[in-house]
């Protein structure tokens, strides 16, 4: 394996494009060496959010193709494969290797009935505090029921569950293996002893073994089957670390690695997280607790609603004049000076309430509310179930603690990231990150590989500092209780 100045190829399937970039071995992204694939979910009228197995591998394999073709002589220097991908999805694949499902995503709501019917079965308490995850229909286990009841002959044709990247490997390498960080994020690992939860295993029509074989990121594979071996020579024998959750890689990438700084992150979802070392951590209920690596906990919450909410809203309000002048007139408004109240559910909620059939709702519309005041509630709302967030992680984060902004919706938007501060009441510095995930998954199989000894000695470049007005922080306060108020009136 090459170790002199070692670049990594950093494969990122997220939930818009599956990117390839290489990165040297201080996590730096080397220009002009990205490949990007954009794609969509197939969405359905009942909650159906999925995409095709093949056609997802297809595009990293084309991504792989268009990077190494641009790296040139520089692919020999290639010492490891990473991959970050969406927590929370799941494909079934038969005996010979093939997937039988779509790839169902985190943001399919179909098995909100069947997270009910599980709420029946188990004590949600005592799950939550060994998987770290809800009941919910983003996690696996609601999923699994799901298809059981509607699908029962797909269900029992299927024998082997798995995520996508997991598949990824599996059609490289011809063997499935699943890293602690992605079975963290399904809703079946117990996180205290690092196995397959045996309380929820027994509620469900499933086997152990028809889950993956768990492993750290220290346990690469290697020895790509055909035809890739043939197809990349200078992939073939280097190792492939085992794919980590987009949230864990995002964390490491925005250099939030110790709880003296929170992550903020808004993209097509959004999430505030925090990251440390325990062996145990206590996980106050309403927040979830995944894996980086056997270490490392990430913990936090999350919402349905960040940036597709700002580009439902700015589409189905035909705000035509163009990116700039939206943001002007975005900035140009005083805090809460439009008289609305709004709950940003346009997909459900998960973080703290879990709801999973919320729906968005507004009060305080006029003849004289304008489309810009209610793009702007839109995001203040969104503001509001961040700070609900950060209330529930005080137990974790220290007091004096620095919030890192990343994720393009939100770093797009100087509005917005003033919004966040001012609602925060902390000042909100925004990341100079561009790929945060991609960046975190380089500098998470470097320090699996020995490149690194830790990934907290390397230096993240931040960008602009948001600081709060505590005028419009205590006025903020005010909408926050209205906005309290309409959520217990409409979905408690």
């Amino acid at each position: 394996m090459p170790s002199s100045n070692p670049l990594i190829l950093t494969i990122d399937a997220g939930s818009s494009s599956v990117r390839a970039t290489i990165h040297d071995r201080c996590g730096r992204a080397l220009s002009g060496l990205e490949a990007r694939r954009p794609y969509q979910f197939a969405t359905t009228s009942d909650g159906g959010v999925e995409v095709g197995a093949d056609a997802l591998f297809k595009l990293v394999v084309e991504a792989i193709d268009e990077i190494l073709l641009r790296s040139g002589p520089r692919r020999r220097r290639i010492a490891a494969v990473a991959m970050s991908t969406f927590w929370h999805n799941l494909v079934g694949v038969d005996a010979e290797g093939r997937a039988l499902t779509p790839v169902y995503s985190w943001a399919d709501t179909r098995s909100a009935a069947a997270a009910e019917e599980l709420r029946g079965l188990v004590d949600e308490n005592q799950y939550h505090a060994r998987t770290g995850c809800p009941l919910h229909p983003s996690y696996l286990p609601s999923k699994l029921l799901w298809l059981y009841r509607s699908r029962p002959e797909l269900f029992r044709g299927t024998p082997r569950w798995m995520s996508f990247g997991e598949y990824a490997y599996l059609k490289l390498f011809g063997v499935n293996r699943c890293s602690f960080s992605m079975a963290s994020g399904t809703g079946l690992l117990d996180q205290d002893l690092l196995e397959w939860d045996e309380g929820i295993l027994q509620v469900l029509p499933l086997e152990r073994n028809q889950l993956s074989p768990l492993v750290d990121l220290d346990t690469p594979l290697s020895g790509l089957g055909p035809p890739f071996a043939d197809r990349w020579p200078d992939l073939r024998r280097i190792p492939w670390v085992a794919a980590v959750g987009d949230g864990a890689c995002s964390n490491v990438g925005s250099g939030c690695c110790t709880p003296d700084r929170l992550a903020l992150m808004v993209g097509t979802s959004g999430a505030m997280r925090v990251m440390g070392k325990t062996d145990k951590p206590s996980i106050p209920w309403g927040l979830w607790c995944y894996r980086a690596n056997r270490s490392r906990f990430v913990m936090g919450g999350s919402l349905s609603n960040g940036g597709l909410l700002f580009d439902w809203m700015t589409e189905t309000l035909r705000l035509e004049r163009g990116p700039e002048a939206v943001e002007r007139g975005l900035a140009e408004m005083a805090p809460d000076s439009h008289g609305l109240t709004l709950l940003p559910f346009l997909a459900g909620e998960r973080s703290p309430g879990w709801q999973s059939k919320a729906r968005a709702a507004v009060t305080g519309l006029s003849l004289h509310t304008r489309p810009i005041e209610i793009l702007r509630a839109s995001l203040e709302s969104v503001a509001y179930r961040f700070a609900k967030i950060a209330r529930l992680l005080e137990p974790v984060v220290p007091e004096e603690r620095e919030i890192v902004a990343s994720g393009g919706a939100l770093l797009q938007s100087p509005a917005w990231l003033q919004i966040m501060a001012d609602v925060l009441g902390q000042p909100v510095v925004a990341s100079a990150v561009k790929e945060a995930s991609s960046r975190g998954a380089a500098l998470l199989a470097l320090e699996a590989l020995g490149f690194l000894d830790g990934i907290e000695e390397v230096e993240t470049p931040l960008g602009a500092r948001f600081d709060p007005c505590p005028k419009r922080h205590q006025r903020y306060r005010n909408a926050l209780e209205r906005h309290d108020q309409l959520y217990r009136l409409l979905l408690t």
